[in-house]
């Protein structure tokens, strides 16, 4: 029997609480993922590595801001559409 949308999504949150339940170490956990994540906007700003380091975090952290002011853009107009109905 194949589970229902809400099945699977009850189910994989259970997990998540079920694992994070389970960790001591919260901040070890999420380390390489918040790496990985700036990263990305370093290798956007410079993808040869040639700029200066200091140089390289100040562009790296406005591409960030610009991200998520995009992320926040992109929610505040799916939020508008399912107030309006659609």
């Amino acid at each position: 029997m194949a589970l229902t949308e809400r099945q699977r999504v009850r189910r994989a949150r259970i997990a998540a609480h079920a694992s994070w339940a389970n960790t001591a170490d919260r901040k070890g956990r999420t380390t390489p993922a918040t790496s990985a994540f700036l990263a990305r906007f370093e290798k956007q700003v410079d993808p040869l590595g040639v700029l200066e380091p200091e140089v390289r975090a100040q562009m790296a952290a406005h591409a960030r801001r610009a991200y998520m002011l995009q992320l926040a853009e992109r929610s505040a107009k799916a939020r508008a559409r399912r107030a309006a109905g659609g």
